[in-house]
């Protein structure tokens, strides 16, 4: 039976020891919100939802959100580079519906084809890019809107609005968002790829 929001013993812990470790890895002590988890999720179409993927999910605190208002029939496919994180994720969602990888968000097309999918209809990243070099940086964000398929979205939080013009310029159609009710306030961005040709590595 689908599962979502599992109780959270143990998540902050986790999630606190990780970013004494590597800050620049999460960008924030605290999980996100429950104020920035609804805006971050409000512009998806549920009922059309059939492919998401979450960069970075960390120890679930979306993660749990997303599989709570998924369709049964639907997969999320969760990309995190942490393995302390990906145990604990996979212990934590006994769901079958979400599909926790081990890996790096640029190799997001690989990782869909590879569970059968060839594009996803959303794809959420709180992953910070303000801290990737800037070839990494890239090539997240070109691969990401070749992963969308048309129409489809790519929704981002961050700490920083350094991202913007990097957003902007891949992707064309750049939405944004402000929620204050969260530790750190947080910026968002809802980026649709505009109909145009952009070749990718």
């Amino acid at each position: 039976m689908p599962k979502g929001r599992p109780l959270v013993n143990g998540q902050r812990l986790l999630f606190a020891r990780t970013f004494f470790r590597h800050p620049i890895m999460l960008g924030s002590v605290i999980p996100s919100s429950r104020f920035l988890i609804r805006e971050v999720l409000d512009p998806i179409h549920w009922g059309r939802a059939q492919v998401l993927v979450e960069y970075g999910p960390g120890v679930g605190t979306i993660t749990g959100e997303i599989l709570a208002r998924m369709r049964p029939n639907a997969t999320l496919i969760a990309i995190e580079t942490n393995p302390d994180f990906v145990r604990y994720l996979r212990s934590a969602y006994p769901d079958d519906r979400l599909r926790v990888v081990q890996g790096s968000a640029a190799d997001v097309r690989t990782i869909l084809r590879e569970h059968g999918f060839e594009s996803a209809n959303y794809i959420i990243s709180g992953i910070p890019f303000s801290t990737l070099p800037a070839p990494a940086r890239e090539r997240i964000l070109r691969d990401t809107r070749a992963a969308l398929e048309p129409g489809g979205s790519f929704l981002v939080y961050q700490f920083s609005a350094r991202v913007l013009a990097d957003l902007k310029r891949v992707f064309g159609d750049v939405q944004r968002g402000f929620q204050l009710l969260n530790i750190l306030p947080a910026h968002l961005f809802f980026c649709t790829p505009e109909p145009r040709s952009l070749t990718t590595s």
